[in-house]
C-alpha cells in the first residue's frame, strides 16, 4: 500500500492506496503539495478496492453545479457519506468517520474527478475547527498581499481577476476557484493556493497575507462600499465550504468567519466587467479607504 503525504495551507494529510493507480499522474495538480513531513496529520483517506457498504444512506443535502453533483448524507452508524456524480453517472462514494479524521473512498468511474472531490471534502471537514476555511473564490496577489473576489456562480469572479492581471502591473493569479484561508496563532490571516482551482489550472503552493475580501455584484456602474459588523460576516457565509447542518462543525466555522470579518477588510463592489472596475477595486483595497 502506497502512502502519499500532502500539505495544503500548513495542514498535512495522507492518501492511502493499494498502488494500482498512477496517483502522481492522475492527480498531477497535487504533486507540488507533496511533503516528507508526516507529523500532525489532520486526516487520512484510503482508496478502497471494493465497494463501500452504504445501506441505509439518508440524504441531507444535494448540490448541483454545471453537471457535477455532490449528495451529502449520513449512514445509520452516524458516519457521514458523500456521493460524487459527473454527468448523471456516480463517480465515487466517500465515507468519513472519527470526527472527519479518517475517510474511505471507492471510485467507480472518472478516477481523478472522484478522488479529487473526496480529498477536497475531507479537507474542508477536517480543518473546519482549525481556523481554516476553504473558499469558493478567485484570488490574486499584488504587492505581496492576496485579494479575494467572492460571489455566486456567474458573478464574474474569474473575469475580475483577469482584469487585474491585464490592467494592474505586478498582479499574479493565486487560485481561481478554491483557495484556503487560515488564521494563524499570532492573528495573521493568510490566503493559500490549493490543488483545487476549478476550470483554471492554477495549482500553486504559495501564500500571502490577506489584504481584503471583495464581494462582487454585476451592476451598470462601478461603486465600492466597505462592509462592517454583521454585514461583513454575512457576506462571507455563502463562499465558505462546510456542513452547516453538522453541529460539530458549526462552531468552528462560526469562529473563523467572525474573526475574518473583524481582522480583514470586507468590501462590496458593484461593477461592470471593465478596466475601471479593477482599478477602483485595487485603489480601495490597497489605499485603505473607509
Amino acid at each position: 500500500m502506497a502512502d502519499l503525504y500532502y500539505n495544503v495551507a500548513g495542514h498535512t494529510f495522507v492518501l492511502r492506496s493499494d498502488g494500482q493507480e498512477d496517483i502522481d499522474g492522475a492527480l498531477s495538480q497535487y504533486n507540488v503539495f507533496q511533503t516528507d513531513n508526516k507529523a500532525d496529520v489532520v486526516f487520512s483517506l484510503r482508496l478502497s478496492s471494493v465497494p463501500l457498504a452504504t445501506e441505509g444512506f439518508a440524504e441531507e443535502l444535494r448540490q448541483d453545479d454545471e453537471g457535477q453533483t455532490i449528495v451529502a448524507g449520513r449512514l445509520p452508524d452516524g458516519s457521514s457519506c458523500f456521493e460524487f456524480w459527473l454527468a448523471d453517472r456516480r463517480s465515487a462514494v466517500l465515507v468519513a468517520r472519527s470526527g472527519y479524521t479518517q475517510g474511505e473512498a471507492y471510485v467507480e468511474s472518472a478516477f481523478a474527478f472522484g478522488v479529487n472531490n473526496a480529498i477536497m471534502v475531507m479537507y474542508a471537514l477536517a480543518t473546519a475547527n482549525k481556523r481554516t476555511a476553504l473558499f469558493h473564490s478567485s484570488v490574486v496577489s499584488y504587492r505581496e498581499r492576496g485579494y479575494m473576489f467572492l460571489g455566486v456562480s456567474g458573478t464574474g469572479k474569474s473575469t475580475h481577476s483577469r482584469l487585474w492581471l491585464r490592467h494592474i502591473e505586478g498582479t499574479e493569479l493565486v487560485n481561481d476557484d478554491n483557495p484556503v484561508v487560515r488564521i494563524l496563532d499570532n492573528g495573521e490571516v493568510r490566503v493559500y493556493g490549493s490543488p483545487w482551482s476549478g476550470k483554471t489550472p492554477c495549482y500553486r503552493n504559495i501564500s500571502f497575507p490577506l489584504g481584503a475580501l471583495v464581494m462582487l455584484s454585476q451592476a451598470p456602474r462601478n461603486e465600492m462600499v466597505r462592509l462592517k459588523g454583521v454585514m461583513a460576516y454575512a457576506a462571507l457565509l455563502p463562499s465558505i465550504s462546510g456542513k452547516r447542518w453538522d453541529k460539530r462543525l458549526v462552531e468552528g466555522l462560526h469562529e473563523t468567519e467572525n474573526l475574518l470579518a473583524q481582522l480583514v477588510p470586507v468590501w462590496h463592489l458593484d461593477c461592470l466587467p471593465d478596466r475601471d472596475a479593477a482599478l477602483l477595486c485595487c485603489k480601495y483595497c490597497t489605499d485603505g479607504h473607509d
